[in-house]
């Protein structure tokens, strides 16, 4: 008769439950992809009271009035909202809130969401989908989570979600056309409502989705970016080479000094380093919303939830808009925001002990179409909600990239924020889908690119 032994029985569950994490998508999930499923894994059907529509494509036509020069027309300009969230009222809708949102709603009482009718916009091309299905079966996480092997040029390695790190590297390697080149703004607005901005050019090539000419082993993307104002920063150029495996090779940066005219490594891209221009609002980790190595944490994927989240933002890209009427104290404008209700996969990161990061805590919310992080709360060393951040998502109907408008980063202590990666206040729009060169990201380029 077996010995029972409930310490090792469990130890070889946990073991295991982690197999079974990090195993490839079966051929029975993968033949989902297309049919009960959109081709990167979200449900396709509504919910019960058709509050979340089903996803029926996503949209894929320019709607009339369309001009980059004007800002995206909003295909939903007519809608009306289908009622607010205050913090009057916000205790009825909790069960749909992040803790962040009720926190932003309590502290600020000028602060609602408005709430529109969902519609389910995202849209990717059709060979982007094919990858995705052809790589579902292969993509496999790295030992301890903080890569992916066998991802082909997916831009969705795990469509059948089974562990939290695996909605990380969704968000990570997501399709953003292959390739960015923009030019942007992020604000940094202080309690009082003052505000400085800073804007910014800058270019990724995504190597992971086939669009850098040169393949090489370990490699995300590239990305280069360079300032434009203040004039304390303008001229200023970083370089980054960006690894998918950091444990197994650190992600490389150089900068160009416009003061001194050279070009030096920079020693520290990781985790809640802060940027120039952010005033510490902004960790590089919170990049691009999530970016970067995973094993500071310890991951857990939650479940799935029904959540009010910014959704066809296309408002914020209006270019009559100035700083004015988007920045007020404490948050961006309410009425230039559109929540709508969407499935969202929960993620929960708990710092490892050992660990260093100003974040103890995040608790992480995925759009099911996108993969693409919503929204974000983050506890402080002593384990309190201290910040809140949250993406104004959008699709890009001319390029079919969904993306953002902005990401919003607030502190709930102190009512400080930035609205990063804007667009209202520069002449151009995104342009997706360029090729690149890796020697045109080596720091050599940063040379001649140096003007000042």
């Amino acid at each position: 008769m077996m010995q029972k032994n409930p310490t090792r029985l469990i130890a070889v569950l946990a073991c295991a439950w982690i197999v079974a994490a990090q195993a490839a998508a079966t051929p029975q999930e993968v033949e989902r992809l297309g049919r009960d499923l959109t081709p990167v894994g979200a449900e396709k059907a509504g919910n019960k009271d058709g509050s979340i529509p089903p996803w029926e494509g996503g949209l894929t036509k320019v709607p009339a009035g369309f001009d980059a020069k004007k800002g995206y027309a909003d295909p939903f300009a007519g809608e009306k909202p289908l009622f607010a969230i205050t913090g009057q009222n916000a205790v009825q809708y909790a069960d749909k809130l992040a803790p962040g949102q009720l926190a932003m709603l309590k502290k600020f009482t000028d602060l609602k969401l408005n709430v529109y009718p969902a519609h389910r916009t995202a849209a990717l091309p059709q060979a982007a989908y094919d990858e995705v299905k052809k790589n579902a079966a292969a993509a496999q996480l790295t030992s301890g989570g903080n890569g992916v092997t066998k991802s082909g040029t997916s831009s969705v390695p795990f469509p059948f979600p089974k562990a939290g790190e695996e909605l990380l590297w969704d968000h990570s390697f997501r399709w953003r056309g292959g390739s960015v080149e923009r030019e942007s703004s992020w604000y940094v607005v202080q309690p009082s409502g003052t505000t400085f901005r800073v804007a910014t050019t800058d270019r990724f090539v995504f190597e992971n989705a086939g669009y850098l000419d040169v393949k090489r082993d370990n490699m995300n993307f590239v990305w280069m970016g360079y300032y434009r104002m203040p004039a304390t920063l303008e001229g200023t150029i970083l370089l980054v080479w960006d690894t998918i495996d950091q444990s197994k090779e650190a992600r490389s940066g150089w900068i160009y000094n416009a003061g001194q005219r050279r070009v030096r490594r920079v020693p520290d891209l990781c985790c809640d380093f802060s940027a120039d221009g952010t005033e510490g609002l902004r960790t590089t980790d919170q990049y691009d919303a999530w970016n970067g190595t995973t094993d500071r944490y310890k991951w857990k994927l939650v479940g799935k939830k029904e959540m009010y989240i910014p959704y066809n933002t296309y408002k914020l890209t209006d270019k009559s808009l100035k700083p004015a009427d988007v920045l007020k104290p404490g948050h961006v404008a309410s009425d230039l925001l559109r929540y709508e209700l969407h499935r969202v996969w929960v993620v929960e990161g708990i710092l490892k002990e050992g660990k260093r990061h100003i974040f103890s805590k995040r608790v992480m919310y995925f759009d099911e179409d996108t993969y693409q992080l919503a929204a974000a709360d983050l506890y402080d060393s002593r384990g309190q909600l201290w910040r809140y951040q949250e993406t104004y998502a959008m699709q890009y109907y001319d390029a079919t990239v969904p993306w953002y408008s902005g990401i919003g980063f607030y502190d709930l202590n102190s009512g400080a924020y930035t609205l990063a990666f804007t667009n209202f206040e520069e002449k151009s729009a995104p342009v997706f889908g360029v090729r690149g060169k890796l020697a045109d990201f080596q720091p050599d380029a940063l040379r001649r690119l140096g003007t000042k």
